[in-house]
């Protein structure tokens, strides 16, 4: 059965840091591209990151750039995802997926096959 299980999501201070995982089980990463989402109340999906299939070349929405860091384990069949400096408008439920097989990054939630459930992340004073 192919499964992306999030982890890692929790309530941190403004300034803070949180490392998000993502692991798979039923299938390798190898052929994938992954991407991180997220979600806030109210909002449209966002994404946040992507490492690629091909090269790894990552790619970072503006918002998040220069604070999150997207790496991936295809021994481990794991992706993570460490975000500093977050602030208040980070908070919203993380999700990872990933692509159709042997497609690259893509920032349209339609090319990516295989989602998550999702870690909430709550930035708050």
């Amino acid at each position: 059965q192919v499964q992306l299980v999030e982890s890692g999501g929790g309530f941190v201070q403004p300034g803070g840091s949180l490392r998000l995982s993502c692991a798979a089980s039923g299938y390798t990463l190898d052929y994938y591209s992954i991407g991180w989402f997220r979600q806030a109340p109210g909002k449209e999906r966002e994404g946040v990151s992507c490492i690629s299939i091909s090269d790894g070349t990552r790619y970072y929405s503006d918002s998040v750039k220069g604070r999150f860091t997207i790496s991936r384990d295809n021994v481990k069949k794991m992706a993570t995802l460490q975000m500093n400096s977050l602030q208040p408008e980070d908070t919203a439920i993380y999700v990872c997926a990933t692509t159709l097989v042997g497609h690259g990054c893509n920032g349209d939630p339609r090319a990516y096959e295989h989602w998550g459930q999702g870690t909430q992340v709550t930035v708050s004073s």
